[in-house]
């Protein structure tokens, strides 16, 4: 059949990694410092490896391909087994941390201040965070609480961890420097997990307004009806609305 299938361009590729550890179909692999294609059927056309490319090479082609196979590609995930190293970037390994009190007894949206005699504890729940690189299918999405954030908010809102990470599973981004449309990879991971909510705090100026333009897509094409709430930063860190 003829469909849509990724190409790589062993030239232009680094060895890097970062698309074989992107692949969360396991379609790539790093055969002699090089990344390749392995199998045709492994490979579900979304293209979650092309944004984690550093060198660009790997593009989208038409071309004959047997379909895509997800009964071989879990067979394969059970045969390597969970416990299966790491192959690739090791920046890019897929790990669910476990922040301080991120699993607290606090209401949605409440905010209570930490102690200023106690550091601030980072309230990260996973990485990688990017959304270019974060698999659409990671464990740590079901269930989730999902925050979805310039990243530039981090740097302007002093208290983001404890007012909007807590208890969330955080994937942060920029449209305008990433070049991309966020919102079909989004829409993929609402779609296929079992979110619970959706958050997305982005900054004032124009440009984070594709970030918001993005989830709201993705939430729209997953088809689900799910509480969100869209928070925006001031430059100076004040949280207007």
């Amino acid at each position: 059949m003829i469909r849509r299938i990724i190409e790589i361009n062993e030239e232009k590729c680094n060895g890097c990694g970062a698309c074989a550890a992107a692949c969360h179909e396991g379609a790539i692999a790093m055969v002699d410092g090089k990344a390749r294609l392995m199998r045709d059927d492994y490979c579900d056309g979304l293209g979650d490896c092309l944004p984690a490319c550093p060198t660009g090479a790997i593009t989208f082609v038409e071309r004959e391909a047997a379909a895509y196979d997800e009964q071989a590609v879990l067979a394969n995930k059970q045969k390597k087994g969970a416990a299966a190293p790491h192959a690739g970037c090791p920046g890019h390994q897929m790990r669910r941390l476990n922040p301080a009190n991120a699993e607290d007894s606090r209401q949605e949206g409440s905010r209570v201040p930490a102690s200023p005699s106690a550091p601030a504890a980072s309230q990260l729940g996973q990485w990688p965070c990017q959304i270019k690189l974060v698999p659409v299918n990671a464990p740590y999405f079901q269930g989730a609480k999902l925050l979805i954030a310039a990243d530039c908010t981090a740097f302007a809102c002093a208290s983001l961890h404890q007012d909007f990470m807590r208890g969330k599973i955080t994937l942060i981004g920029c449209p305008k420097l990433d070049s991309v449309d966020y919102s079909e990879k989004l829409t993929e991971i609402i779609k296929n997990n079992d979110i619970q909510s959706v958050t997305i705090v982005r900054m004032e100026v124009p440009c984070c307004g594709g970030l918001e333009n993005a989830a709201k897509k993705a939430i729209q094409a997953s088809k689900k009806f799910l509480p969100w709430q869209v928070v925006t930063i001031s430059i100076d860190g004040r949280v207007l609305d």
